[in-house]
């Protein structure tokens, strides 16, 4: 409660858990000593009474988030409570093996531990893959645009780095940051959907679960058909939302090599190109083709565009509508609100840092971390 909410006063912590006081007391007491919270003296307060403590979580502890991409591969340090402290991006010529951003996380690992306070704790490593990642084995089964098969990265992170580590995809993790810290707090059913360099990836949250499927490659939204024929995309699949709505092409028209997020919107924003503009208004009209189909399927509340495809609405968001309301059926789309992410380019350091602390939130008091002061020989 308190990981998500950031802090909370005691009494609410009592009367959301339905336990007396003086049981919140000892298990608060025993989260500040396992240093997860920190509790600080009571705020003043016109009401009645001797006013409650606050509970905040503690951001000395902390997760390494790591996002290979096609161009780069940025590790992230996020605290409890979902504060990104720190975000590294470090541009590669091109497509990472899954060796190289190994080898590059764990060399910027290094260097973070080194920066760090020597009382701030690692939880350990989340990694959100542009790609299919198994839930059993933590195997990227397959990332396409990296090239990646069946490539154990999160064995393969752990033993360079000696700290438990987790993998998943992208773009879900992104909707579960959204639905946790940002716009789709207390939003049951919504659709997140990420475009990058690597292509459009979706995740669902439906009746407030996340939408994983058998194997947990659910909410590829990417793959969805929106045209009868055109170009293939990643998995040879032609026509589909990922072939046709590309950061490639977009680029290609602003005369940019490469971008981050923040640079692209920036570019695509301030152009006042024929060519940008008519790029950028078919790639909208696409879009909306396949969110109205995905509505129509998935009933969501809310939908949150990430990445480029944020930029993309925000360029002209009245004509996204326009194509959404002309596929979705009109009882459906009457109920959605499309936005974007409020975590911004945080987005995925966030969803994979919640894969690291997964295991404190689990189990608080069976979580032996890994002290910041070790050096990688010593915990390997």
């Amino acid at each position: 409660m308190v990981h998500h909410a950031g802090s909370l006063p005691r009494t609410t912590i009592t009367r959301r858990t339905g336990l007396n006081r003086s049981t919140v007391a000892a298990l608060v007491g025993e989260l500040c000593q396992l240093g997860l919270v920190i509790e600080s003296a009571a705020e003043a307060t016109t009401q009645v009474g001797r006013p409650s403590s606050v509970v905040r979580s503690n951001s000395g502890t902390i997760a390494v988030a790591v996002n290979p991409e096609l161009d780069a591969v940025t590790v992230g340090v996020v605290g409890m409570g979902g504060r990104v402290q720190n975000r590294i991006r470090y541009p590669t010529e091109g497509p990472p093996t899954a060796k190289e951003a190994v080898n590059i996380a764990a060399a910027i690992i290094a260097g973070i531990q080194g920066a760090l306070q020597e009382d701030t704790r690692i939880a350990g490593i989340g990694v959100a893959v542009p790609g299919l990642v198994s839930q059993r084995d933590g195997i990227v089964r397959l990332a396409p645009h990296l090239g990646w098969k069946d490539e154990p990265v999160t064995e393969m992170l752990a033993g360079a780095t000696g700290y438990p580590t987790s993998a998943a995809n992208d773009a879900s993790l992104g909707a579960l940051a959204e639905r946790t810290f940002g716009a789709g707090r207390g939003v049951q059913d919504m659709v997140y959907l990420n475009g990058g360099a690597s292509g459009v990836g979706g995740g669902v949250i439906s009746g407030g679960v996340a939408l994983g499927g058998t194997s947990g490659y659910a909410g590829e939204l990417g793959h969805m058909r929106v045209r009868s024929n055109g170009h293939p995309d990643s998995a040879g699949s032609r026509g589909t939302l990922e072939s046709e709505v590309k950061r490639e092409r977009l680029l290609e028209v602003l005369g940019l090599a490469s971008a981050d997020v923040n640079e692209f919107e920036q570019a695509l924003l301030a152009s006042s190109s024929l060519a940008v503009r008519s790029e950028a208004n078919r790639q909208l009209d696409f879009l909306g083709v396949a969110l109205g189909g995905a509505i129509n399927v998935l009933n969501p509340r809310l939908v949150v565009l990430g990445g480029f495809l944020g930029s993309l609405y925000a360029l002209n968001p009245e004509r996204l509508h326009k194509v959404v309301a002309q596929e979705a059926l009109p009882a459906s789309w009457s109920d959605v609100h499309i936005c974007r992410p409020e975590l911004g380019a945080n987005i995925l350091m966030v969803g994979a840092a919640e894969l690291a602390f997964a295991a404190i939130l689990a189990d608080p008091a069976g979580l032996a971390t890994i002290e910041a002061g070790r050096s990688l020989e010593s915990s390997s």
